[in-house]
C-alpha cells in the first residue's frame, strides 16, 4: 500500500502537469535515517530514463538505480519537540500522549 501511495506522486505529476512519467519504472525505497531520526520515502529508478515536464519545459533525467526523495515522516520525541520548539521561540505547554505513550497531541506557545 505504501508503495502505490509513493508511486502516486507521479500519477499526480502526470495529471496536473502533463508529465510522462511512468510509475512501472520506479521501485518503492524506505529507509531509516538515524542521524536526523526519520524515514525517507524514496523512488529508485529501475533503468536509465528521461521524462518531460512541459509546462516547465523541463526533462529530468535518471540514471538506474537514482532516487528521488518523496516524502520525509518524522517521529519526535518529547525532548526533541521541545529542543525544535525552543529553537523557533516556542515552548511547550501541553503535551498529551496517548495511553501507551506512542503518539501524543502537543500544545506549543510562543515564549515570553
Amino acid at each position: 500500500m505504501t508503495a502505490e501511495f509513493n508511486r502516486n506522486v507521479l500519477l499526480v505529476l502526470n495529471r496536473e502537469l502533463g508529465a510522462d512519467f511512468d510509475p512501472r519504472d520506479f521501485e518503492h525505497v524506505a529507509l531509516f535515517d538515524e542521524r536526523h531520526e526519520w524515514i525517507e520515502m524514496r523512488l529508485r529508478a529501475r533503468r536509465a530514463l528521461t521524462a518531460r515536464i512541459p509546462p516547465l519545459r523541463l526533462e529530468v533525467s535518471f540514471a538506474e538505480g537514482e532516487e528521488l526523495r518523496t516524502e520525509i515522516s518524522a517521529k519526535f520525541t518529547r525532548e526533541r519537540l521541545e529542543g525544535d520548539l525552543a529553537a523557533a521561540g516556542l515552548e511547550l505547554e501541553r503535551w498529551l500522549p496517548d495511553e501507551l505513550e506512542r503518539f501524543a497531541v502537543s500544545l506549543a506557545r510562543p515564549r515570553p
